[in-house]
């Protein structure tokens, strides 16, 4: 699983999802690529990721043999994963998962994932690429971070730790997402942020407004609108109104 597979380091690349993409156009083994910078790190939506030295930038590469219907469960697997990670470097903090995978603390995002996939089949490849945090983040972001050390990490805590802490999770998160999403969206849920409050969604031009009230066997949001009527949201950015 995830964590035997071997580790390519890098040093100052473009993305290790980019890098992930030339290694599947050439082929490739099931492995993780680490890097110590990223020049033009990605995130959701196309939104740059900054990625000063000091953080975990990691890409795992591998073929999932259960396909899209796995795959789609995996942008949760990760979050869950983090959110371990977070957990286990810095007990005792409240870390928050907000649909579909930002990790979060006191509306602080801790991490970026990017979960790419492409192929057919036996050749049918996920590229999960994960940023953590471990050092405060630069005045320039342009939204709201935190980082582990902020959280209360140990400063003298390597960067190899907490990639080794990441790839446990990462296995066993992917191996509970292949076994069904049952135990995946009861985890998520437990750590779900705004579960039963009012937020925002939007899908390109459209705006959808109403209380976030569950997680669908497919990972589809769940909002009860004013008039009480639901809806199921496949796809969005949320916003999390302020009480």
């Amino acid at each position: 699983m995830s964590e035997a597979w071997p580790v390519h380091r890098m040093g100052i690349i473009d993305s290790t999802n980019t890098e992930a993409r030339r290694r599947v156009a050439t082929g490739f083994h099931d492995q993780w690529i680490v890097a110590d910078q990223q020049t033009a790190g990605r995130g959701r939506l196309d939104r740059e990721w900054v990625s000063p030295a000091g953080n975990v930038y990691a890409t795992a590469l591998f073929r999932e043999p259960g396909g899209l219907p796995v795959a789609l469960r995996l942008p949760f697997a990760a979050a869950l994963a983090v959110s371990d990670v977070v957990l286990e470097h810095a007990p005792g903090t409240d870390v928050r998962v907000k649909w579909p995978n930002d990790v979060r603390i006191d509306r602080r995002k801790v991490s970026g994932i990017l979960v790419e996939t492409g192929g057919g089949g036996a050749d049918f490849w996920v590229a999960a690429g994960i940023g953590i945090n471990l050092v405060p983040p630069p005045e320039s972001v342009t939204q709201p971070a935190t980082s582990l050390l902020d959280l209360g990490m140990r400063p003298a805590t390597p960067v190899d730790a907490v990639l080794s802490s990441l790839r446990h999770a990462f296995a066993r998160r992917v191996t509970q997402a292949r076994e069904g999403f049952r135990g995946a969206r009861r985890d998520w849920l437990e750590r779900a942020e705004a579960l039963g409050q009012m937020v925002q969604v939007r899908t390109g031009d459209t705006l959808a407004e109403g209380i976030f009230e569950d997680l669908e066997d497919d990972g589809a949001l769940l909002l009860r609108l004013p008039d009480g009527t639901r809806r199921s949201i496949r796809a969005g950015e949320v916003d999390i109104r302020r009480s």
